[in-house]
């Protein structure tokens, strides 16, 4: 159940979204340890957005899970899901913020109950 939302201000074109999904997947899979069947991600583009007083490139992510992540992990996540934006994107990671939420079980819904 791992979900991933991530907002930039850039358009999105169809495979770089494509590419993006795919590649996030795996990431979060991976580093999180849960199956990619769990996993969600979301990916929004052309938000209206400014960092540090400008309208560049930039990004917003926040990642929610019932356990799986922490200190170690969440910054194994920033930084590749970072590098993943910045390839794709070419968001560079100065210009990337990502919130983290570890939610208990009662707090996130699926097939029309809770966890």
């Amino acid at each position: 159940m791992p979900t991933l939302n991530l907002f930039t201000n850039l358009p999105v074109d169809a495979v770089v979204a494509s590419d993006i999904l795919k590649d996030a997947t795996k990431a979060v899979s991976k580093i999180i340890g849960k199956p990619e069947s769990y996993v969600m991600i979301l990916l929004n583009g052309s938000v209206p957005m400014a960092f540090a007083g400008t309208e560049e490139p930039a990004a917003y992510g926040e990642l929610i899970s019932i356990g799986g992540i922490g200190p170690s992990v969440n910054g194994k996540l920033s930084s590749t899901i970072a590098e993943i934006l910045e390839t794709k994107l070419s968001i560079d990671s100065s210009r990337f913020y990502i919130k983290f939420y570890d939610v208990e079980r009662p707090f996130f819904g699926f097939n029309g109950s809770t966890f």
